[in-house]
């Protein structure tokens, strides 16, 4: 029978799933994942050997809750385990208040300080846990680690950490926790394979998808984010407003009356791309859309890009390289050319074939700064993280864990 490392990402539109096989080294089983939750929801999976699921699932229309998603995840994987013994599962957890600055196992009072840290990511933070309830009942056997989206972000200093608000508000936990960190770490490490000459530099990289954000790291280390004291701050989102006067909460609650639950849904589910444009969370049907509120939203987005480079550029000093990463940091050429078109300034220069090709490298030679796509693989720093946690190690972990 097959070792395995299991890994489980539950996102706010999606649920992400690996398998592992371990026998001291980690080679890919299984992957898959379950997309447009709340709309159009398709499960797909795919082995070693190639065999291919793919199926709508959710009933009528295919529109699953996390719920649903989950088990189907769940019902494909305990078919998987026929042939393998889990032996550790990792979880992808969306935030780990100001104590978890490293992966932990999930044991004792975890799951339940998890629990309490609902309010601070009320989009993700209920499905990693509910992903977690569903693993230690499905593997009871397995070894469960928590793997935080905010852990990379602890390195910030207290200037990046903290809002203007009244001290006693950050000694409570107040305070810019970042996210995203998974994403963050596996790029800034996959830099010292790949560019090793700026890996040590003043590196912004800018994970966007279905949630955005930007980062400005140095020496490998987080320095500032744009992400705050939860996951709805900073760079617009699919359905998240980003950056925001708080003056237009107070102004919802008083002149529109509207309570916090109300408020809460405006601002995680129907603002971002998909409230400016009126047409779709998705850049890939705002991009097809000839809706001119799509035009307007991608250019809406992509200026904040632009700004939000420029904001973490001034942190850090200065840049030595832009990385593009995630769904449509990877694969939206044109919206990157959007964006790099406008920071001449900076010395940045595309390569317009590499960037329609979604090269490794989108800049000329001439460029004074390079730009790269990597292809984020948070499963594969999940599982690195879980084995490490469990007490076991891979002969061929990509990178050195911290």
């Amino acid at each position: 029978m097959t070792s395995a490392i299991l890994t489980l990402n539950a996102g706010s539109s999606s649920i992400k799933f690996a398998l592992y096989r371990f026998d001291g080294r980690l080679t890919p089983l299984a992957s898959g994942q379950v997309e447009g939750i709340g709309a159009d929801t398709q499960f797909s999976a795919k082995t070693e050997s190639g065999q291919e699921t793919r199926r709508a699932i959710g009933g009528a229309g295919g529109r699953a809750t996390h719920a649903t998603a989950l088990k189907a995840t769940v019902d494909w994987l305990n078919q998987m385990e026929a042939d393998c013994r889990i032996l550790a599962v990792g979880h992808r957890v969306v935030h780990g208040g100001p104590n978890y600055a490293r992966p932990v196992r999930i044991e004792g009072d975890v799951l339940n300080v998890l629990r309490r840290l609902i309010p601070l990511a009320p989009l993700h933070q209920p499905h990693s846990v509910a992903g977690i309830e569903a693993a230690l009942a499905t593997f009871p056997d397995a070894v469960q680690v928590a793997c935080f989206d905010t852990a990379f972000h602890r390195s910030h200093p207290f200037i990046a950490d903290t809002f203007a608000l009244p001290r006693r508000f950050y000694d409570e936990g107040v305070r810019r926790y970042g996210f995203h960190g998974l994403s963050y770490e596996y790029v800034a490490r996959h830099l010292r394979v790949m560019a090793p000459e700026i890996a040590d530099g003043r590196v912004v990289i800018c994970h966007l998808g279905n949630g955005a954000s930007a980062c400005g790291i140095r020496g490998g280390r987080s320095i500032a984010s744009t992400m705050g004291f939860t996951a709805l701050d900073g760079l617009p989102m699919g359905t998240r407003c980003g950056q925001l006067d708080p003056g237009v909460v107070l102004y919802l609650m008083a002149e529109k009356s509207m309570s916090a639950a109300q408020i809460s849904d405006l601002l995680y589910k129907e603002s971002g791309l998909k409230g400016l444009s009126g047409v779709s969370h998705d850049m890939r049907a705002l991009e097809a859309s000839s809706d001119p509120a799509a035009r307007q939203a991608i250019d809406y987005f992509a200026e904040r890009v632009k700004r939000e480079i420029g904001g973490l550029a001034a942190a850090l000093g200065g840049v030595d390289a832009i990385v593009f990463t995630a769904g449509i940091g990877e694969h939206a050429s044109g919206l990157r050319a959007h964006i790099l078109d406008d920071l001449s300034w900076l010395g940045v220069k595309l390569d317009r074939d590499a960037n329609r090709s979604n090269a490794e490298r989108v800049t000329t030679p001439e460029s004074s700064i390079p730009v790269y796509v990597v292809a984020t693989d948070e499963e594969r720093m999940i599982a690195e993280h879980t084995l490490a946690c469990a007490g076991l190690a891979a002969a061929d972990a990509q990178f050195a864990l911290a």
